[in-house]
């Protein structure tokens, strides 16, 4: 199917429509509202973000991996796919922390700062926001059945649900949260112009072990995310982002093996 490029992007394109248009209207209401009730609104956030990063978690026990070399046997071997994600967490943060993915990321963010005059907590609000609207299932499934097919259902499902959580971003951390519309027109985007190449290998991604052990860590880095905003403590979330191709190697690894 040769779709056009707006076929492919129109879900990202609304995705970023949503975004910018709930950073403004945070920005508006971040002058009027008493702290203590913006602070209420990043508590309800949190809270909301740790459960769906909890039911995203869910998925990894449908990841588990078999051993090829007992796969023929009575009772072959199954590496539970908690196991993965375990592992595929701790490498992957140490290579996230061996590369600065944090810093280089909150570098980029101190950048846009500098560039466009930002305040406040800007970089902080980008980071956030960057990591909450990027990572989850809803963006690569979606991403992929919009530029596969031109099905853009999912993904204006999850611009609304992003345009809602800017709202209560910048009404707190200010304009840095709409930068994070850079981080979705080229992650998501740029996932959409490849979904031809993914199709061969993830013929069907809703439920291909890969996606699902994907969508597993990814929630428990959204966890993380919810956690940074109720101010509990700091989670190192972006170091963990290399975790989302090492979970997915080492269950191909383990299938290899």
């Amino acid at each position: 199917m040769d779709l056009s490029l707006w076929a492919k992007l129109n879900g990202t394109i609304i995705n970023v429509v949503t975004v910018a248009l709930g950073t403004g209207l945070g920005l508006a209401l971040r002058g009027r509202l008493p702290e203590r009730m913006q602070t209420v609104i990043m508590q309800a956030l949190g809270l909301v973000t740790i459960f769906i990063g909890l039911s995203m978690a869910g998925s990894m026990n449908k990841a588990g991996a078999t051993l090829q070399s007992t796969a023929q046997a009575s009772q072959p071997i199954v590496v539970d796919g908690v196991v993965i994600g375990l592992v595929g967490l701790v490498v992957g943060g140490l290579l996230g922390e061996w590369w600065q993915v944090e810093e280089r990321l909150a570098a980029l963010g101190d950048w846009l700062k500098a560039k466009f005059r930002g305040s406040g907590r800007f970089t902080e609000g980008f980071v956030a926001a960057s990591l909450l609207f990027c990572i989850g299932p809803m963006t690569l499934i979606g991403s992929i059945n919009n530029g596969l097919v031109g099905d853009a259902q999912l993904l204006i499902i999850k611009a609304a649900l992003d345009g809602l959580a800017a709202v209560a971003l910048a009404s707190s951390f200010g304009i840095g949260v709409g930068f994070s519309i850079l981080i979705i027109l080229i992650y998501q985007g740029g996932v959409a112009l490849a979904a031809g190449s993914l199709a061969t290998i993830l013929p069907n991604p809703a439920v291909d072990p890969r996606v699902l052990i994907i969508t597993g860590v990814g929630g428990l880095m959204v966890v993380g995310v919810g956690i940074n905003l109720l101010d509990l403590t700091k989670i190192r979330v972006a170091s963990l982002l290399p975790a989302l191709l090492m979970a997915p190697l080492l269950h191909w690894l383990i299938s290899l093996l």
